[in-house]
């Protein structure tokens, strides 16, 4: 329910507790499968597929990112053994046979990872919905000795497949009693495995965190959002935005926590009966404290609490009637369907695609269909029935106005960012703040994207809360220095979409100037600090913590926020700012590659930033298909640079006559990128010329993604909750003093919770001489980087996803 009447601190305090899960489309492309196995496994799981052949495809509307997920169905099966068919035109191309079931070769699948849609196309078939166009599929696949089938699609494709799959004996027998296919054919193919990937920008489907497409529809959402921005600012206009959404508010919510949007309107949740009088007194209050514009977030599907539809028309009329702003609408429509994917598509459909293959090929006559699903940090496999099943009842709770219910349906992390975005759109921060709480905040290291909307939502939460917040320029030499200010609301407005540190951030650590910020600290009367930044924030929490030893000053409560393009800030799965980073390298990345196809027999070697950590040379390079990536904590030597070159060479025999390798900044003191570059260009002479090129510091510009905007967003909300509660337990004898170790803690992401961890516990975890933590989760992907460059290493299947059930979920940490 939307909200106008301020809660009390206590309520506000309440509405942050719930958020433990941020989306994953702030979440990450982490998956925490195992790779340790046995020689014997090993060996297993590359003749896992010798002898079966794979089908797949792609149906109903299309979604970016089903590429990538193809890709990595064709080359992990052949890396198995098994032969691999694209089914083009999806069931229908399965209906109609012949020229539309072609076998796939590794290089068929060459330059898909960056393309839009799905190469093999989609289309709506009546003919797969009666059961005479079923069997006509199944004497297809039987002809052809196909048993194993990956859908890649929505929820009625998937529904479609189980169908086909429950009925496949029937078929069998069918076209055996008809004499189109022999008793030796029907025993060779006497069950048919079938296992589906979500494909979806509406992010409707119950039982992933995330479906193939939904990041890259944000990603279109908010650079159209951002060109609207500007002109609206330049007239004084109020915008209303139609996005997609038919039955689900996905896109709408996450767009308005993304953009700080003055409202939204979402199927899920529809507004109060007075929500035109509320609507026109939140967009007045907004413009009477300084703004020059208005953003009305409006999903395809919304409704009101009767079920009739609220349209972006009406919305504009009312604004115009009421309240006389110039107001223009703008429907997006099928433009979120199209463009480039995000590298977080491109991971997550890459990551689904190889655990399709194990499923499929593990399968046996009793497995159920089953869809891969993203949990936080882990891929699991769902039957697929169940998941069908819930998202069904979504629809239903919908239409029988049971909104409640579909809410809880939609899961935790939705209902999470509904309640954030209640608390930054639509409470009233409090006139006075007597007997408030002062809580500064600053940036402290390199610049990173996403900064802004993490002091934007620290900020204003602070304020609703009621207390007085701070903003410190230039990190720990400005608290130093005294460069110290009152922020009030009006002050970070329009900061979520900014790049860079409007605050300014440096590196410099605290020690050296305590008894000045010791000073500035009682002179301000700052009772928290929350600290926006990368290692050296963690290092300078560090020394916050032994400084206390020498000045009771500094016994307050302290709070990192990670950001560094970097994301190597022990005690957090992800950072702020490395979305940004990595889809800025994949941009570059497709270029390059273009330029390479184009020249053809050129191979480059791109460097990325990163200090020592190989975060971003890895998942640049999984996302961008690259030959190899150079990574301090995976150590290489001068033999591995030779068999990378021999792979190269070997490569350039093939139709795909391109390469692309990255290095990590310092992955090697003495293996430089001049040095890689001069080795490839000897070794390679006559065969592929070679190319550098050093990315820099345009890694750490730009606007921040949707999914640093979302992730800041929320962190910044959950660090002032926990602050706000901090300081009250540290109040002693009328004055604050926090000196225990849980009173300056590091909010980080750990698999799929924000948890506070203390600083002091981290250094046990850090590689302080390198700058990285000691453990990383990201290095457990490199073999599936490597596979789908053709290298022949082994894939460890050891701890895959298990079957598991969607009502065990639901009641669990993990919601779906």
């Amino acid at each position: 329910m939307l909200m106008q009447k301020r809660p009390s601190e206590t309520d506000a305090l309440k509405s942050l507790d719930s958020v433990e899960d941020p989306d994953t489309v702030e979440g990450i492309p982490v998956f925490e499968n195992e790779w340790i196995m046995t020689h014997e496994e090993h060996h297993a799981a590359k003749t896992l597929g010798v002898g079966k052949a794979i089908a797949v495809l792609t149906s109903g509307g299309d979604a970016q990112g089903m590429n990538a997920a193809v890709r990595a169905v064709v080359r992990v099966g052949i890396y198995t053994g098994a032969r691999v068919f694209f089914v083009h035109e999806g069931y229908q191309g399965l209906v109609d046979g012949g020229d539309n079931i072609r076998e796939a070769t590794w290089e068929s699948v060459s330059m898909m990872l960056q393309l839009g849609g799905t190469v093999i196309g989609s289309a709506r078939c009546k003919d797969f919905r009666e059961r005479e166009g079923r069997l006509r599929a199944a004497h297809n696949l039987v002809k052809r000795g196909i048993t194993n089938l990956c859908v890649i699609g929505g929820d009625g494709s998937l529904t479609g497949a189980d169908t086909f799959r429950s009925e496949w004996s029937d078929l069998l027998n069918d076209l055996q009693k008809a004499g189109k296919i022999t008793a030796e054919e029907a025993a060779k193919s006497s069950y048919l495995n079938i296992v589906g990937l979500v494909g979806s920008i509406d992010n409707d489907f119950c039982g992933t965190d995330m479906t193939i497409g939904t990041d890259s529809a944000l990603h279109r959402i908010i650079e159209i959002v951002d060109a609207i921005t500007t002109t609206a600012q330049s007239h004084q206009r109020t915008f209303v935005l139609e996005v997609m959404g038919r039955h689900c508010g996905y896109l709408a919510l996450v767009t308005s926590l993304s953009c700080g949007a003055d409202w939204v309107f979402i199927p899920e949740c529809p507004p109060d009966d007075d929500w035109e009088e509320h609507l026109c007194r939140r967009l007045s209050e907004t413009r009477n404290r300084g703004s020059r514009l208005n953003i009305i977030i409006v999903a395809e599907g919304a409704i009101d609490k009767n079920g009739k539809p609220i349209t972006s028309e009406e919305i504009k009329n009312l604004v115009v009637k009421r309240l006389g702003y110039d107001t223009r609408v703008t429907v997006l429509g099928h433009v979120q369907r199209g463009g480039t994917p995000s590298a977080f598509d491109r991971i997550l459909g890459s990551r689904m695609g190889v655990e399709a293959v194990m499923a499929l090929l593990e399968g046996t006559p009793d497995t159920p269909a089953c869809v891969v699903s993203l949990s936080g940090n882990q891929a699991v496999r769902l039957p697929l029935m169940e998941c069908v099943q819930v998202t069904k009842d979504v629809t239903k709770a919908m239409n029988e106005r049971r909104f409640d219910e579909a809410m809880k349906l939609r899961g935790r992390s939705f209902m999470n960012n509904w309640e954030v975005y209640k608390l930054l759109a639509h409470v009233r921060p409090p006139m006075s703040k007597s007997g408030s709480h002062t809580v500064a905040v600053m940036n402290v290291g390199a610049p990173a994207a996403g900064m802004n909307a993490a002091v934007r939502s620290t900020v204003r939460i602070g304020l609703i809360q009621g207390n007085r917040v701070l903003v410190v320029h230039d990190g720990f030499e400005g608290l130093a220095k005294g460069q110290i200010e009152e922020a009030g609301w009006s002050y970070v407005g329009g900061w979520t979409g900014q790049g860079g540190s409007k605050l300014g951030t440096k590196r410099t650590l605290p020690k050296k100037s305590f008894e000045q910020i010791s000073a500035n600290i009682t002179k301000f009367n700052i009772q928290g600090l929350v600290i926006i930044g990368g290692f050296e924030a963690y290092t300078g929490g560090l020394e916050l913590m032994e400084g206390r030893k020498l000045y009771d000053e500094l016994c307050i409560p302290f709070v990192v926020i990670p950001a560094t393009v970097s994301n190597n800030v022990p005690g957090s799965d992800f950072s702020v700012g490395a979305d940004t980073a990595l889809n800025t390298i994949c941009m570059t990345c497709d270029r390059i590659k273009q330029s390479a196809a184009g020249t053809k027999r050129r191979v480059f070697i791109i460097e990325t930033m990163g200090g020592y950590c190989g975060y971003l040379a890895t998942m640049a390079g999984l996302a961008a298909g690259a030959d190899a990536a150079y990574i301090f904590e995976d150590p290489f030597t001068i033999r591995d640079l030779q068999a990378n070159v021999e792979h190269l060479v070997q490569k350039m025999k093939t139709t795909v006559k391109r390469g692309l390798v990255l290095r990590n900044e310092k992955c090697n003191d003495n293996y430089t990128t001049d040095f890689i570059f001069n080795l490839y260009s000897e070794e390679g002479k006559g065969i592929f010329d070679s190319r550098k090129n050093v990315l820099g510091h345009m890694q750490q510009g730009g606007s921040p993604t949707p999914f640093d905007r979302n992730f800041a967003t929320k962190m910044g909300a959950k660090a002032m909750n926990w602050m706000s509660g901090k300081i009250k337990e540290s109040y002693r004898n009328g004055r604050i003093f926090a000196n225990t170790p849980d009173s300056g803690c590091v909010l980080g992401m750990r698999k799929r919770a924000l948890i506070f961890q203390p600083v002091a516990e981290l250094k046990e975890q850090t590689d302080f001489e390198h700058r990285i933590p000691k453990e990383q989760w990201w290095l457990k992907l490199r073999p599936i980087l490597k596979i789908l460059a053709k290298y022949e290493i082994d894939l460890d299947t050891s701890e895959h996803a298990h079957l598991e059930h969607i009502s065990r979920k639901r009641s669990g940490e993990a919601a779906v």
